[in-house]
């Protein structure tokens, strides 16, 4: 179930009574998913598809932006619809699920197309389908002999955690395909008990779980947020593994740090915590062109230089420094 504001604002909005109960005394949930006035305030270059999925989609449910991998969006329905989501111009619309016709025509290109070695499902978020409907999916993908990973991208842990039943887990076993679950988390404060047990039944039944993260001024723009976080999921299993520069979606704004203000963040990060609570800090470029990594640089002078997490300086190779040395006598 969930509570739906009137349709006067552009964008989908809902939470599920979860959700709800946290959101009044967190603001830092409350930010992601309670609309606001500045969502009305557009900002210079941004786009209803800010990472161009149009641009690669060769069939309906598909984008094949990458060789050896490709999204498939079964529907776009999610339980709860974050303010600053990048396909906000797309989801929660009626219109947004497959037909089966059009899901037999995904599988079918993925099916045809042998480079593809991995297939994510996002959307909407995937575990919004019912367990029947899941298992055959996965089930339907598991059975292309070139598909090698089944990766699920979710936010059904953090958002309705209960909905995370024995049969909605048991939906995600393969026989040959390894199936990976990504979260996304933005905040140590989702993070709840029910949240945590969901994701150990997950890692329990034997899928892996990694984390994704949006980088979200008022939420987690702050080093000892993030550190929290990250150690946070390494504590419940779950390795950060994206920490995603805020895409330009319609109205987000008010959300995005600049490069330089993330790039400052992932250094703090660096040298607070471990490598194992580390995620690697990605742009995905305007236009369809692609996810690059935009962390901070440690190599100097062409290399010849290295900065260590507290910002001193050295010489590399060690060698370096006694040629430098050596020739100023």
């Amino acid at each position: 179930m969930t509570t739906k504001p009137s349709n006067s604002r552009r964008y989908a909005a809902a939470v599920t009574p979860y959700l709800e109960s946290l959101i009044a005394d967190e603001p830092a949930i409350a930010r992601q998913f309670v609309p606001s006035d500045a969502e009305e305030i557009p900002a210079w270059g941004e786009s209803d598809d800010p990472i161009g999925d149009s641009a690669h989609s060769p069939v309906k449910g598909i984008v094949h932006r990458y060789p050896d991998r490709v999204l498939l969006i079964p529907h776009h329905a999610c339980a709860a619809y974050c303010r600053f989501c990048f396909r906000r111009a797309r989801v929660g619309r009626p219109d947004g699920a497959l037909s089966p016709p059009e899901l037999a025509a995904a599988l079918a290109y993925v099916h045809a197309t042998p480079a593809v070695r991995e297939v994510i499902l996002s959307g909407g978020d995937p575990l919004m389908l019912s367990a029947r409907r899941l298992a055959s999916l996965i089930a339907a993908l598991d059975a292309i002999p070139h598909v090698e990973v089944i990766r699920l991208h979710t936010r059904i842990p953090v958002v309705d955690p209960d909905r995370m039943t024995r049969s909605l887990i048991a939906a995600l076993r393969t026989s040959e395909s390894a199936v990976y679950l990504v979260l996304h988390c933005n905040h140590p404060a989702e993070l709840t008990d029910r949240t945590r047990a969901a994701c150990r039944a997950v890692v329990l039944a034997g899928i892996p779980m990694l984390a994704q993260t949006v980088l979200l001024k008022g939420v987690n723009d702050d080093p000892s947020v993030l550190a929290a976080l990250m150690r946070a999921l390494v504590r419940n299993r779950i390795k950060p593994y994206y920490l995603h520069h805020c895409d330009m979606a319609p109205g987000t704004g008010h959300f995005r740090t600049t490069l330089a203000e993330g790039r400052a963040l992932v250094r703090a990060l660096r040298g607070e915590v471990s490598g194992l609570c580390q995620p690697t800090y990605v742009l995905d470029i305007p236009g369809g062109h692609g996810k690059i990594p935009v962390g901070p640089d440690h190599l100097l002078d062409g290399g010849a230089t290295v900065e260590d997490p507290r910002g001193n300086r050295h010489a590399y190779p060690p060698c370096i420094r006694l040629l430098r040395s050596n020739s100023s006598i």
